[in-house]
């Protein structure tokens, strides 16, 4: 059984996960997974640096697809451990200290990291509108500068989308003017 967050709920582990609500879905995200049995967990990423198996990938939380199996339960049960123990810590921040503390490897854990070409953030935007699935809404500080700039993609994709668009011209996205600008003040 596979669970994709907010969205497939496996019951033992995945309960808690409605929470994250910064995704938008442009299209079907299968075609940018794979269902290799031997994954046990596949991660979106800030900026992808070109190796899907490379754990310096800076991850995100935004999107995940996991196998449920004991090895990716443990991973849970640890990771929600320490999550209700870490003052200040969300969520990401518990499962970034867990794998720079070489959780994966310790549970045996085999962890694809997802290209931002199919699923794209406001930290690195994917370069293709023609197969991106997903846009998170990382690299953002406030809520209100999330929506503002999801808002802006959602007029982006409906530009893209326009059937009297010219296809000749590159089409580029909109920049996230709000969440950079959330930064500075």
């Amino acid at each position: 059984m596979y669970a994709i967050k907010s969205f497939l709920i496996t019951y033992s582990f995945m309960l808690n996960e409605l929470q994250d609500t910064d995704v938008l879905w442009l299209r079907n995200p299968f075609p940018g997974l794979t269902l290799n049995e031997t994954i046990d967990l596949q991660i979106s990423v800030d900026k992808f640096n070109g190796n899907q198996w490379s754990q310096t990938n800076p991850i995100n939380t935004g999107f995940y697809m996991i196998k449920s199996n004991n090895k990716t339960i443990a991973l849970f049960d640890e990771w929600y451990g320490q999550r209700n123990n870490s003052t200040g810590k969300k969520e990401q921040d518990v499962l970034v200290d867990l794998m720079q503390k070489s959780a994966f490897e310790r549970l045996r854990l085999r962890v694809r990291f997802l290209d931002t070409i199919y699923f794209s953030g406001f930290c690195q935007d994917s370069r293709d509108a023609n197969i991106v699935s997903t846009v998170h809404a990382n690299c953002c500080r406030s809520i209100r500068a999330k929506v503002t700039d999801l808002v802006t993609v959602i007029h982006d994709w409906k530009r893209f989308k326009d059937p009297s668009r010219n296809k000749t011209i590159e089409y580029r996205w909109s920049n996230h003017l709000a969440c950079q600008k959330s930064w500075i003040s």
